[in-house]
């Protein structure tokens, strides 16, 4: 078994860091940027603060190879789909 610290300072600092996300998420929207760029930067933070806490919140850490596939394949089918619809979601 190997032996993992768990300091509370590891844990403070992330908190920050999602703090931190989470303000210039809503500065973003207050900036006037055309739809289809402030969706895309939206769902970039909303990915990168549940892969935070995901890995040292839900310590997924150590399952790196699992867990990139689990998120990896929905996200690659999902992208495909919107993809696929575009055309049907606004049309010339």
């Amino acid at each position: 078994m190997s032996s993992t610290t768990h300091s509370s300072a590891q844990y403070i600092k992330i908190f920050y860091i999602l703090l931190a996300l989470t303000v210039i998420e809503v500065a973003i929207v207050y900036l006037g940027l055309p739809k289809m760029l402030l969706a895309a930067l939206l769902v970039i933070f909303a990915v990168w603060k549940a892969a935070l806490v995901a890995m040292h919140f839900m310590h997924l850490k150590f399952e790196k190879r699992t867990l990139a596939m689990v998120a990896l394949v929905p996200f690659v089918l999902c992208v495909f789909l919107i993809l696929m619809l575009m055309p049907d979601i606004f049309p010339h």
